[in-house]
């Protein structure tokens, strides 16, 4: 699981369009969640880091991926 800290949602439908979004990243294979109260998006898959980042910045929002500990 890869998780990725997303700035500038601010409702529900800023959380449907990074979801539909990540789900269109090659080798993404779910979505576990997108929480805009955390400002965070969850994946599973092995996708290239900078897709997940390219594809959430499309959608108008800043992204990076948070480290695994």
């Amino acid at each position: 699981m890869e998780t990725y800290t997303i700035q500038g949602m601010t409702c529900e439908h800023c959380t449907r369009a990074v979801t539909r979004a990540l789900a269109k990243v090659p080798r993404v294979t779910r979505v576990i969640g997108v929480d805009l109260a955390r400002g965070e998006a969850r994946i599973e898959g092995s996708p290239d880091e900078a897709a997940v980042v390219a594809a959430i910045r499309d959608e108008g929002y800043e992204a990076r991926r948070v480290p695994s500990p």
